[in-house]
C-alpha cells in the first residue's frame, strides 16, 4: 500500500501547481500533483514529467491513465470504483484515496485500494 503524507513513512517530494508555468518552480525530480487539466496533463506526457492528478471521474482517470500519470488521486468513493476499473484494464498509475487521517488506512485496505494520499498534502 502507497502511504502518502504519513509522519512516519517517507515519501517522495511532492510539488502542487495549478498551471504549467508553475512547474519550472518546483523541486527537480518531484512528483507534480495538479487537478485534472488536459493541457498540464499533456505537458507532462509531452516532457516525461512525474505527475499526479486529481480527478472526478472516471473518464478524466482514463485519459490520465493514458497520459501516463503516475497517481491518480480522488475521493474514497471515486478511488474504489475506479481502483476495479484500473486492473481490469491493467492501468500503469496508482490509485490514491484521500484521507484526512491514519483511521482510514484499514478502509482503504479493505478496498484493496492501491495507496492514499493525505489530503492536506493537496494544498
Amino acid at each position: 500500500m502507497i502511504l502518502i503524507g504519513d509522519k512516519i513513512v517517507p515519501f517522495e517530494d511532492i510539488s502542487n501547481i495549478d498551471s504549467i508555468e508553475n512547474i519550472k518552480d518546483t523541486k527537480a525530480n518531484s512528483t507534480i500533483i495538479f487537478r485534472y487539466n488536459e493541457e498540464i496533463l499533456s505537458y507532462c506526457f509531452t516532457n516525461t514529467l512525474s505527475s499526479a492528478v486529481i480527478v472526478t471521474s472516471i473518464k478524466e482517470a482514463i485519459y490520465a491513465n493514458s497520459l501516463n500519470a503516475k497517481y491518480i488521486i480522488c475521493e474514497k468513493n471515486l478511488a474504489t470504483k475506479l481502483q476495479k476499473i484500473a486492473e481490469n484494464y491493467m492501468f500503469d498509475s496508482k490509485v490514491l484515496a484521500i484521507i484526512s487521517s491514519n483511521d482510514e488506512f484499514e478502509e482503504i485496505a479493505l478496498a484493496e485500494i492501491d495507496g492514499i494520499i493525505y489530503k492536506n498534502i493537496l494544498g
